[in-house]
């Protein structure tokens, strides 16, 4: 039977609702009608007292049902409701003296209604007690007054009636409900492509900014406030937080077809290309941002460099080889003569150090392009770490001191140890020459822990040297980049490429109080693949 009901959803709780309103502004008129001076007219009727007492029968039924039943929690109650008004209606009728009353009418509307809330079988079953009891009542009038004898073909169409609203009002209900069903699968589909779309757009790692004319941020992905290094620009005046890209957009606004220069968000953030689109939304104009990364195209481009460098020092390093080896050897044996004066032994130690740089470039220049590929390894890092600054201390030269701080509990992390020791070895050792620059002695600190928010395995190399500028900041990490003399410029760069090929991250921090940090963010033992 519960196949046959349809109460579901807020519009069928509306249209009950108005039922109850229309079953009560009938009680209240038939009321009325019984109070008024109309009331001789119940002389003429089959049984006026019966009408009288039915009349406020059905008023004061209808306000308890209404104070009671505002939300039935089962169908069963509609049907109840409906075939309680059918029964009353049907009783008035018969007082009323049958068709000519035109209480027949009132219950043709009630099975309409009836039918809007009721399906099948259920809503035809409201639609037979009607006109049964239409047609049944008059058989019952026509036994004590012969003159409703007349009435059965009326009772008759109003019992056909009856029917054909039931049918009319289930197909036109069924027609609204699959327009209700195929609306809200569409509304539906339309949520699920909404977020679909605003998933895509916050996992993009295009930035994307929409600003009004203020420079308010009226929509910014995640791509966005990463790369502007902000939580969250949403409603934000743009201006303050990043002028350098208000002054690209202002640019572009002047010129749209001048292609805008890229720019850095923050003094150790990301190279930014931004481009530049007006959005017209009515009255109001919009500005569309989009913001690419193109610090790894840039770096990139300097390894392909790099690799073609290195193919072409490869196929030369011989060449330059053999004639420096015999400048180093000559310069060596110029050493060793005793006809040489404090001058010239000067000259020789000069050609003999060059030499020696000029080698060390052509190595790591061969390394580079000779750079075998990633094996990364389970390590526990803390017991590493203790062994790496054992072996480096047995080694180090006297002044030169490496303090070792881990944090409790196992760290773990995929990664090549060659590699590992190549990268550590080359940080400690600038550490120390930059600390012995500031102190009488070289020291550096290894700090190991796990970053409370990503929980990854993070290595810190601090020294207590004199920093970086802000200005050589900028370059830290570019090859052939350097502040000494006997420097290649290649330490940091080739560092960062080996962290990068084991899925680690290096990057400069500014350390408080002074001095270096070189931050080695691993990647999870579980993630690296």
């Amino acid at each position: 039977m519960s196949a046959d009901f349809s109460l579901s959803g807020g519009q069928s709780w509306r249209i009950l609702r108005l039922y109850h309103l229309y079953r009560l502004v009938i009680g209240i008129t038939l009321a009325l009608l019984i109070s008024s001076d109309l009331d001789a007219q119940l002389l003429d009727m089959m049984h006026p007292t019966l009408f009288r007492n039915g009349s406020w029968l059905y008023l004061v039924l209808n306000v308890l049902v209404i104070a009671t039943v505002r939300r039935p929690k089962r169908l069963a109650q509609i049907f109840s409701l409906a075939l309680v008004d059918v029964i009353l209606l049907s009783g008035l009728f018969y007082a009323a003296g049958g068709t000519p009353s035109g209480i027949g009418n009132l219950l043709i509307v009630a099975v309409a209604i009836a039918n809007i809330l009721l399906r099948g079988r259920i809503g035809l079953l409201i639609a037979a007690v009607a006109a049964t009891g239409m047609i049944y009542l008059t058989f019952y009038l026509s036994l004590s007054r012969p003159a409703a004898a007349a009435q059965y073909v009326q009772a008759g169409a109003l019992g056909a009636l009856c029917f054909a609203a039931a049918l009319f009002v289930q197909g036109l209900t069924r027609r609204l409900q699959v327009s209700e069903s195929l609306a809200e699968q569409r509304a539906a589909d339309v949520a699920n492509l909404e977020a679909l779309n605003a998933l895509i757009l916050q996992r993009m790692r295009t930035g994307i900014l929409v600003l009004d004319e203020l420079h308010r941020v009226l929509l910014a992905n995640q791509g966005a406030n990463h790369l502007l290094g902000h939580a969250d620009l949403t409603g934000k005046i743009l201006d303050p937080h990043c002028p350098e890209l208000i002054k690209r957009m202002q640019q572009w606004s002047h010129n749209p077809s001048l292609r805008p220069a890229s720019l850095q968000a923050a003094p150790d953030g990301r190279v930014l290309q931004p481009s530049f689109i007006a959005l017209q939304r009515g009255e109001h104009k919009h500005t569309l941002i989009f913001l690419d990364d193109i610090s790894q195209i840039a770096q990139q481009a300097q390894q392909l460099k790099l690799a073609s460098l290195g193919r072409l020092t490869a196929g030369i390093a011989h060449e330059i080889r053999n004639p420096l080896g015999a400048i180093s050897h000559a310069a060596q044996l110029l050493q060793e003569s005793e006809e040489l004066e404090g001058p010239d032994l000067r000259l020789a130690q000069i050609i003999q150090d060059h030499s020696r740089r000029m080698n060390l470039v052509i190595e790591n220049v061969l390394q580079l392009s000779r750079r075998r590929q990633a094996e990364p390894q389970l390590l526990d890092l803390k017991y590493w770490l203790h062994r790496f600054a054992s072996e480096f201390r047995s080694s180090a030269a006297p002044g030169q001191t490496l303090h070792l701080e881990t944090s409790s509990g196992s760290i773990q992390t995929r990664m090549d140890p060659h590699q590992l020791t190549q990268v550590l070895s080359n940080l400690v050792e600038n550490g120390l020459r930059y600390s012995a620059q500031k102190n009488k002695h070289g020291q550096v600190w290894l700090k190991l822990f796990r970053d409370p928010e990503s929980e990854l395995p993070v290595l810190e190399v601090l020294d207590d040297g004199p920093g970086v500028s802000e200005e050589q900041l900028h370059h830290l990490f570019e090859p052939f980049y350097t502040t000494e003399n006997k420097g290649t410029g290649l330490g940091l760069y080739i560092s960062r490429e080996l962290c990068e090929s084991n899925q680690a991250r290096l990057d400069y921090k500014l350390r408080e109080g002074g001095g270096s940090c070189l931050r080695i963010t691993f990647a999870h033992p579980r993630k690296l693949s």
